[in-house]
């Protein structure tokens, strides 16, 4: 599945919903969803124009619980939304290539002092799959070149 597109759509309002909730959660919101919109379960005299609409309701909540309700893309959906989210808000203070970052042996992470004397910190499955970083402290955001 490609994920170009995704973090321009909200899934998560898609569903009701909340990053934080959990996927039991989640669940039970696409539940509620799905059998609202569902095409057996429209009566009738629904007119013709809502019914194309109800079925592209149907069709978005079915796309956001195949995103939302699999550990991995939702993950990778997270990942992705979070590093749009953090390039609309603050410009990218630097750009840093992991080989200036020091290596920590014992969390198995990369890190690199900020200039505020906080750090930033991303491990190595984290540096394969995201470009920015925030500063723990001052939120000043670097883009990692790899």
């Amino acid at each position: 599945m490609t994920f170009e597109e995704l973090p321009n759509k909200d899934w998560y309002s898609i569903l009701g919903a909340e990053p934080s909730d959990s996927l039991i959660e989640l669940k039970r919101k696409y539940q509620k969803l799905i059998l609202l919109y569902h095409p057996d379960k429209q009566s009738a005299d629904v007119p013709a124009g809502e019914v194309e609409a109800r079925m592209q309701r149907f069709i978005e909540i079915d796309r956001a619980w195949k995103i939302l309700g699999n550990e991995e893309t939702k993950k990778e959906y997270d990942l992705q939304r979070r590093e749009h989210e953090l390039t609309q808000g603050w410009p990218v203070d630097a750009q840093v290539s992991l080989e200036d970052m020091a290596w920590n042996l014992n969390d198995h992470c990369y890190s690199l002092i900020c200039r505020c004397g906080g750090k930033y910190t991303v491990s190595q499955k984290e540096a394969e799959e995201v470009s920015l970083v925030c500063c723990d402290t001052c939120s000043l955001l670097i883009e990692i070149l790899r």
